[in-house]
């Protein structure tokens, strides 16, 4: 219900969904981490050998690349754990705990690592060697990289096609943060891979190493960029996110579609973990029955709606009488 403007769905087919998309997030962050390991090894030994202040600085950022990958499952797993008495909701918000995590790694390692060696290199320049080699890292590391973008890409566009949004909005703002993370940092190192070739070639036409060492620099802010993007997403899940107005209407119309409900007055749908919600809202019954009855059909009411695996958790109040009923936005 959540990234979907199709908020109702039946219980079965919403579990396969919901089932799907967390194993496609899984198969999404594998892939990320395995393409980056390699390329971090690749890099390594490609500074090692060539001198090059952008190598280091892409084997920095692979190597950050890997170690947050490695976050982002335990994000995955720990969110995906049921809810029990002391976390009712569920603990789908420690994806957005440890999501943070790696962006903050991303921030202090990737950017701030490759912006300090830059700098050094800039006051004390050391000549580069056997670049050729260089270039060949950086070549597979463009295909790697590229598959793992792909494959980030292609799980963004199917949530993309379900809410019927663009993929850039849908990746900033789904409440996905692994698949946020995954395609932000691989195409952060699609265009740091290409800022190193640049550096890279610069030195070697030049023989100066200060491209060289500029382009560690713009890899480390681009990084930082990307850091400070992802940790405040996250920042604004964590504090409470509310669903996207098209989402909102779709709720509140299933709302009113149950035979129990009259007008809805209130409704707020708030995230609580990656596609699931909590959902608080104030309805007017229809009839004009005796308080007991009334608490019996709102606590049934209540059963219907967090039936949805989408729905962690809803509270329904009875609605003032003189209190104006909500209408979807389409048709207000």
């Amino acid at each position: 219900m959540p990234e979907s403007s199709q908020a109702v769905e039946g219980p079965k087919s919403a579990r396969v969904v919901e089932s799907e998309q967390g194993g496609e997030s899984t198969l999404t962050v594998v892939v990320a981490f395995v393409a980056n390991l390699l390329i971090a090894v690749a890099k390594t030994a490609a500074a090692v050998v060539t001198g090059s202040a952008s190598m280091l600085a892409e084997a920095v950022h692979s190597w950050a690349d890997a170690g947050n990958e490695v976050f982002l499952l335990i994000a995955g797993r720990r969110a995906r754990r049921p809810a029990d008495r002391d976390h009712p909701l569920g603990h789908g918000r420690e994806a957005y705990v440890w999501s943070m995590f790696a962006a903050i790694g991303l921030f202090a390692v990737g950017a701030g690592v490759s912006v300090v060696h830059g700098i050094q290199e800039l006051v004390h320049p050391e000549p580069a060697e056997n670049l050729g080699i260089a270039y060949a890292v950086l070549g597979v590391a463009f295909v790697l990289e590229g598959v793992s973008f792909l494959q980030a890409v292609r799980q963004a566009r199917a949530g993309a096609r379900e809410s019927r949004q663009d993929v850039l909005d849908h990746v900033v703002g789904t409440s996905d943060p692994t698949l946020r993370a995954v395609v932000a940092e691989d195409a952060a190192a699609l265009i740091g891979l290409v800022v190193a070739f640049a550096g890279v070639l610069a030195h070697q036409l030049t023989g100066s190493a200060v491209p060289d060492a500029v382009g560690s620099i713009v890899i480390g802010l681009l990084l930082g960029v990307v850091a400070v993007v992802l940790i405040d997403r996250n920042r604004r899940f964590l504090v409470g996110e509310v669903t996207r107005p098209e989402v909102r209407d779709a709720a509140l119309t299933s709302l009113l579609a149950l035979p129990d409900v009259d007008r809805v007055t209130y409704l707020r749908l708030e995230f609580v973990g990656p596609r699931s919600v909590y959902l608080v809202a104030a309805v007017d019954l229809t009839g004009d029955d005796v308080e007991s009855s009334v608490g019996r059909r709102l606590d049934a009411i209540e059963r219907q709606v967090v039936a949805h695996p989408a729905v962690a958790g809803v509270v329904l109040t009875v609605a003032a009488p003189d209190e104006p009923g909500l209408q979807p936005s389409s048709v207000s």
